[in-house]
């Protein structure tokens, strides 16, 4: 009886897994702001979105003074950067939240969203960049992170549209040509 009572138990509890709902856009992710307080990124629905993982030590790093000015210029049409410094690239962004925000601040006057320092890659993988990386939730743009400035474009509903490599600069004309595409829709 005791083993019966143990299996059922085990088979409702999977149910009760298998029934959790999934993330289904990236909209649907809690994540933690540079000054460590929780976000629901639902807050960005109806806007378009590049995500990004960035790094201050790194040859990519002053692609941060494009992501400004894209940002300047279409932020009033519905356009938001998420910058999630991450470290898991020959110790990039070995820095704390607070000296990542103060040297994007000093450095290239940024002004769009940054978000706590997490890990794009490997074992301790934020849930976010799982779903972004993943071909089951994102068949269309998946694969692993390469390197620093990974480009995700995100439509007005949360679903990745686009996707561009580190050495693709966010004002490089194709990035342009579809960010202007979506802001259209």
């Amino acid at each position: 009886m005791v083993l019966f009572l143990v299996l059922f138990l085990n088979v409702i509890t999977m149910e009760a897994q298998n029934m959790a709902p999934e993330k289904t856009s990236v909209l649907s992710f809690s994540v933690n702001n540079i000054e460590n307080e929780p976000i629901d990124l639902n807050i960005y629905n109806g806007k378009v979105l590049l995500v990004v993982n960035v790094a201050s030590k790194c040859g990519f790093t002053p692609q941060y003074k494009a992501l400004e000015d894209i940002y300047k210029k279409y932020n009033s049409q519905g356009f938001e950067i998420l910058a999630f410094p991450a470290n898991n690239f020959l110790n990039q962004e070995p820095g704390t939240n607070e000296e990542i925000k103060s040297f994007c601040s000093m450095e290239y006057g940024v002004t769009f969203p940054l978000f706590a320092k997490i890990s794009v890659k490997g074992d301790d993988i934020h849930p976010l960049y799982q779903y972004l990386t993943e071909e089951q939730t994102n068949p269309d743009f998946a694969g692993k992170i390469k390197w620093n400035f990974t480009k995700f474009l995100v439509d007005r509903n949360g679903f990745v549209v686009n996707r561009f490599g580190s050495r693709t600069k966010p004002d490089d004309p194709q990035v342009i040509k579809a960010i202007e595409f979506e802001l259209k829709k």
